[in-house]
């Protein structure tokens, strides 16, 4: 346990790729991640969790195949399990994930956006 609070900031400040999920804490078998994401993402589903997203800074949406759900600065949506769904950010968003420790970023879907897991920052 560390005695100073966590500025997601300064750790938002530490890296600048988009779609690379950094690791800021952890929570029992949970990780809060943060990503900076601009573009489309790959359509994904995670078989065996729900995803929160909460948009830290910019907005985006979330598309599914049946609708779209934006989200702007302050707001979260939980992805249910098995949903196939696709972030897209047309500029830069920040966003913290919560998800299980070891859940990959694409899902099944593999692909060059794949990102390494359990990357600190």
């Amino acid at each position: 346990m560390t005695n100073t609070a966590i500025n997601l900031r300064n750790k938002l400040a530490a890296f600048s790729e988009h779609w690379s999920p950094r690791v800021v804490a952890e929570m029992n078998d949970y990780q809060f991640k943060l990503a900076k994401l601009q573009g489309e993402f790959v359509w994904h589903a995670h078989a065996d969790t729900d995803e929160v997203f909460i948009v830290l800074d910019g907005a985006m949406t979330l598309e599914f195949r049946d609708k779209i759900v934006p989200l702007a600065a302050g707001e979260m949506y939980v992805v249910p399990k098995g949903v196939e769904h696709r972030p897209v950010a047309v500029q830069e968003c920040c966003v913290m994930l919560v998800e299980p420790r070891g859940v990959v970023n694409t899902g099944d879907t593999g692909g060059a956006y794949t990102a390494p897991n359990d990357v600190w920052v």
